[in-house]
């Protein structure tokens, strides 16, 4: 199974005054048109996406619809999962989703609970990655679960914008 390890994109700042509580916080004008431009390269690469599976925090949405226009995925088709919130225990997630039969999957989530997936599909007890926001990682899980993969890349967002152009 290929599975594609997505951050959200560039949310409001915390520390704004107009910021809404963690779970409403919303990605930005600029996050919104780089994150466009990250989906428009993962389009140009060929990418065939399975299945959607989001946090189902705002931005984490916001950026997995981003990906679905751009993919050609029906927005109705995201799955939310809590297990993909800051906190979840990537061990309960990979249950998850040997549930499922697609060949691709693309989670939306947050840092660094999505580097905590990632080392633990790679059988690393420590975080081996840090993903940008719109940063975007595959790994060729072998086995779902538990867990046996490889990192076949990670891809900063600056680097899928030019491919996009």
């Amino acid at each position: 199974m290929e599975l594609y390890v997505v951050r959200h994109g560039i949310a409001i700042d915390r520390e704004d005054p107009k910021c809404p509580p963690d779970p409403e916080r919303y990605l930005t004008d600029e996050g919104v048109e780089k994150t466009k431009g990250v989906a428009k390269g993962m389009a140009a690469l060929g990418i065939d996406p399975g299945l959607f599976i989001s946090s189902p925090y705002t931005r984490a949405l916001q950026t997995a619809e981003v990906f679905a226009d751009a993919l050609d995925y029906s927005r109705q088709k995201i799955q939310r999962s809590e297990l993909l919130l800051p906190g979840a225990e990537p061990t309960l997630l990979y249950r998850e989703l040997a549930r499922e039969r697609a060949s691709s999957i693309f989670l939306f989530g947050h840092a660094p609970q999505l580097d905590d997936v990632i080392a633990t599909a790679l059988g690393a007890k420590k975080r081996v990655t840090s993903l940008k926001k719109a940063g975007v990682a595959l790994i060729d899980l072998k086995r779902i679960s538990p867990p046996m993969g490889q990192l076949v890349w990670l891809a900063i967002p600056r680097m899928l914008r030019r491919v996009g152009k």
